[in-house]
């Protein structure tokens, strides 16, 4: 387990960039991993080593100016997850959300107001870049909950592209890169709407439904009369009414890294509004027994509707909640690696900074998962921390300090055997508890 094993890995990015501009990305890539306090682009050189070898303009230049395409490198970066972490029969789900990156100043691009669920105060909102995002769910052989490397995003700005066509338009990207594969795509209920007619064949889209939604039965055959045929059937009415004549079934669902028991139903039908004459299903999920004292008086807990005619209800339930993978990914890019935080303003060099970073997450997880996990590991994080004492597999927290510590090890490794001074003792150890915070 050495620094060399990144180094193959960041080998798959080397098409994506001309010669010097691909020596930049993988030191400010090593730079960002290895910095725990300044996150901006000078301190990624700081992390690297190298603010004494580079001007800080060579690095501020690879974002601004430089040729090269954060989709490219994006369906690289899939390329390597798909072939190494699903199996050759799996099929490919992608988890697409957006999140806020706080900004200030007047003149940094897309920046605006935008609404912000985790914000403090009377009032949700925040002034930042709005990015949609776009990630492989992924399930690691160490890990009882799966996890989402994030591989494309888009700067949304208000007034432009909607959100949900720049989903599409990612979803589009990664099954057109796996045509002999069928690829699922889940979102919140943000994420559904007119915006998703005329899907391919390869493409499914699952999401939370709106309860003010209207569905209608399928369209009746035609009846060989004068006049245009009917593209719907009787109305159906709301979730709500749909759940007050239901046929429900209970059943077992996998989500959140437990096992439920649930009562769910299923609907044939059209969504006449968001898929026109497509046929979708519609899934309602209750629990078996409240977790609240009033239960739900809509007579359902979940809706969902999918363009998935083939797959259980089960997994459909299971899939929507692997969805909550990409919002512990968005937590943990901001807290762990920083992201977000590069101060720079021009067009090109915002939108290519967060996908950056958020490339330089999934590198991280994709590392640890390769080459870095060792089953001691967690034994060793709660016999030094012993408040930890339900911790049973590495957070990615966990991941991120042991790559540090193999950076910090092979930059201090010699070249020949030799016995090591005091200095370069005491300099290995401060490095090495500098990595952990």
């Amino acid at each position: 387990m050495t620094l060399p094993s990144l180094a193959a890995l960041l080998m798959v990015f080397r098409r994506c960039f001309t010669a010097p501009t691909y020596r930049t990305f993988t030191g400010l890539v090593a730079g960002l991993i290895a910095q725990t306090r300044r996150r901006t682009v000078c301190g990624m050189l700081l992390g690297a080593g190298l603010q004494r070898c580079w001007h800080h303009a060579r690095a501020h230049r690879s974002f601004s100016t430089a040729r090269w395409c954060t989709d490219q490198v994006g369906l690289a970066l899939a390329d390597m997850i798909v072939a190494r972490l699903l199996a050759p029969e799996a099929l490919i789900t992608v988890a697409v959300d957006d999140t806020l990156f706080k900004r200030s100043g007047k003149k940094v691009f897309g920046a605006a107001w935008h609404h912000d669920g985790a914000a403090k105060g009377p009032k949700p909102i925040e002034f930042g870049n709005c990015w949609v995002i776009a990630g492989l769910v992924v399930q690691l052989p160490f890990s009882s909950r799966p996890v989402c490397p994030p591989v494309l995003a888009r700067l949304w700005q208000p007034r432009h592209t909607g959100k949900l066509a720049h989903a599409r338009e990612m979803a589009e990207l990664i099954a057109a890169r796996y045509p002999d594969r069928m690829v699922h795509v889940v979102g919140d209920a943000a994420y559904v709407g007119e915006h998703l007619r005329g899907l391919g064949d390869t493409l499914t889209w699952t999401s939370r439904l709106k309860v003010t939604s209207v569905l209608h039965a399928l369209a009746p055959p035609r009846t060989g009369k004068k006049g245009r045929p009917r593209t719907r059937g009787e109305r159906l009415g709301t979730p709500a009414d749909l759940a007050a004549t239901a046929t429900w079934r209970t059943t077992r669902v996998r989500r959140y890294g437990r096992t439920d028991t649930v009562q769910t139903a299923e609907i044939v039908c059209l969504w006449y509004g968001s898929f026109h004459t497509r046929t979708v299903r519609v899934v309602l999920v209750r629990d078996d027994k409240p977790r609240t004292s009033n239960g739900d008086d809509r007579g359902y807990g979940l809706p969902l509707v999918t363009t998935d005619l083939t797959s259980s209800a089960e997994e459909l339930v299971a899939r929507y909640a692997a969805r909550w993978s990409i919002e512990q990914a968005f937590a943990d890019a901001r807290q762990v690696l920083g992201v977000g935080e590069a101060r720079n303003r021009l067009p090109q060099a915002v939108r290519r900074t967060v996908p950056f970073g958020l490339i330089c997450y999934s590198l991280v997880a994709l590392w640890y998962t390769l080459h870095g996990h060792a089953p001691a590991d967690t034994a060793e994080h709660r016999a030094r921390a012993r408040w930890y004492t339900t911790k049973t597999e590495p957070s990615y927290d966990d991941m991120a300090i042991k790559l540090r510590r193999v950076q910090i090890a092979e930059r201090f490794r010699p070249r020949a055997p030799y016995q090591a001074t005091p200095e370069e003792t005491h300099a290995v150890l401060a490095a090495w508890a500098a990595a952990g915070t």
